[in-house]
């Protein structure tokens, strides 16, 4: 049994330290919101917070966030800086197939609270993440909209 720290809750999860956060939080959970993409780290899909951080939860096993604060795309607009976030995708309709969008906007709440007013170059350096659709440019301009409200 592990105490997990999700969302703000405290969560007691009946999983393997080894499970990846991300089918403890899909499966065990029950929140979808976060998506399986690659399951090797590379295109981002299941990203979440953890302590602030970016974090592919794809290969983060279950135990190494006991004590650790994750926050998932379920709680986006109730944080200031996802709600932000979440507004100018909206308002760029940056989402084309969607499915990466969680992961994408979780990877820009983090960038927008370690740098509130990110440069060209630190927008391109923190998203990393992969767009089958090829939604870069308005995913770009959705993160200067966000640390312009």
């Amino acid at each position: 049994m592990l105490e997990l720290t999700i969302n703000g809750q405290a969560r007691q999860v009946d999983a393997e330290g080894d499970t990846p956060l991300l089918w403890v939080l899909r499966d065990t959970l029950g929140m979808t919101g976060t998506k399986y993409g690659c399951g090797i780290a590379q295109c981002g899909a299941c990203t979440v917070l953890v302590d602030g951080n970016a974090t592919r939860s794809c290969v983060t096993p279950a135990e190494s966030v006991v004590g650790a604060q994750v926050t998932t795309i379920e709680a986006m607009e109730t944080d200031p800086v996802g709600t932000k976030v979440v507004e100018a995708w909206l308002a760029g309709q940056v989402a084309q197939c969607g499915y990466c969008q969680s992961g994408q906007v979780m990877a820009a709440t983090a960038l927008l609270k370690a740098t509130p007013k990110p440069t060209d170059e630190d927008i391109a350096a923190a998203m990393t993440n992969l767009c089958r659709c090829g939604t870069y440019n308005a995913i770009a301009a959705a993160v200067r909209q966000a640390a312009t409200a």
